[in-house]
């Protein structure tokens, strides 16, 4: 017994080395496998800021296609009326004046000042100077309703009168005036004012146009 003893002891002793081995290889196993699961697996995100990446503005311009009928060809466009060039107008308005300056020519006077002579009014005037004076008296002023002649102020010439206002229908002439003693260069009376207006389409004074002559008042002569 003792003999077998010894013998067995041996052998319990490897059997309990090679179990403690594999307790051993178990356990490091065990703990292997725990150090392992125990790793955090790396993320497959980061949380850091991605970088972007900024796409630039498209460089192209669009336009938009014509407007077009049915049938595919393009829809007409509207049109605008262009104002009458300036150009037609000034004919225009010297077409008007070289008319009434050749009635004034027609009727024995030479005009005095053109620009008396206003294209834009209903009713126009003219002054002219008897032609051939040699002083330059013997005035007289010629009517138009828009180039139309319809007459003169008067029946006589004065020896002066100017244009001294005028609107759309209307014209006011000035006369000098003279006493029985003045001479014809120097007139002392002052002058008088006389309004010519349109009145049912003829010419009519708003105001009384002093006398040819005169023996004891005031005169336009």
């Amino acid at each position: 017994m003792e003999t077998m003893r010894r013998t067995l002891h041996p052998a319990s002793v490897l059997v309990l080395g090679v179990c403690g081995a594999a307790l051993l290889g178990a356990c490091g196993s065990t703990t292997k496998t725990v150090t392992v699961s125990g790793t955090p697996a790396v993320s497959q995100t980061t949380t850091g800021a991605q970088p972007t990446t900024s796409t630039p503005p498209s460089t192209a311009t669009s336009t938009t296609p014509p407007t077009t009928t049915s049938g595919g060809t393009p829809a007409p466009t509207s049109t605008r009326a262009a104002p009458e060039p300036a150009f037609t107008q000034q004919e225009a308005k010297a077409e008007g004046l070289s008319a009434a300056a050749a009635v004034v020519r027609a009727k024995g006077f030479t005009p005095n000042n053109t620009s008396d002579y206003h294209s834009n009014q209903t009713l126009r005037v003219l002054i002219g100077t008897r032609t051939g004076s040699g002083d330059g008296y013997d005035q007289q002023a010629f009517f138009f309703v828009s180039g139309r002649y319809i007459g003169t102020d008067s029946s006589q010439p004065s020896a002066t009168l100017r244009v001294v206002a005028q609107g759309d229908t209307e014209v006011t002439l000035a006369y000098p005036l003279y006493r029985k003693s003045d001479p014809l260069c120097c007139p002392g009376g002052g002058q008088a004012r006389v309004r010519f207006a349109l009145n049912n389409g003829k010419l009519a004074a708003l105001d009384p146009i002093p006398p040819v002559s005169s023996a004891s008042g005031l005169s336009r002569q």
